[in-house]
């Protein structure tokens, strides 16, 4: 028998996980941000189709944007589709903003996505952190 999960584990919905985040990189701290979408790409998350495989966050014009995520159109939406592989903006409070901001400055750190998923209210969600990247000994090492 499985133990009972919290609430606020059951209010989750994951739409997608990136695997192997934690193994290229020694995550520092992360954030709870939320994403500008479109429509379509909502009902394509709730469909569950969505990659952050390949993703990344960075700093452009005091903003943070998310990168390289593909969310694949929604077929019944035909010509309202949206581009799979655009730039989408995070929504953070400023002072969350400027830590990042911080911490992507120092060498060697960058904003990794690490799950997308829906909350109790059901928006849409991005888990982020502050990675700094392994060398391949440290992922060995990991891996024993």
């Amino acid at each position: 028998m499985t133990p009972p999960k919290s609430a606020r584990e059951q209010a989750r919905k994951l739409v997608a996980e990136n695997r192997q985040a934690r193994r290229n990189y020694e995550i520092e701290d992360t954030y709870e941000a939320g994403i500008m979408l479109t429509g379509t790409e909502v009902k394509s998350l709730r469909a569950g189709r969505a990659n952050i495989a390949e993703s990344y966050a960075r700093e452009e014009n005091g903003e943070i944007i998310l990168v390289n995520a593909s969310i694949p159109p929604y077929p019944p939406a035909a010509q309202f589709n949206h581009e799979p592989g655009r730039k989408r903006k995070l929504l953070l409070k400023k002072k969350e903003m400027a830590k990042l901001i911080l911490g992507i400055d120092k060498e060697g750190r960058t904003l990794v996505p690490l799950k997308l998923y829906f909350n109790n209210k059901g928006l849409a969600k991005l888990e982020i952190g502050i990675g700094r990247g392994r060398k391949n000994i440290d992922k060995r090492d990991l891996e024993k």
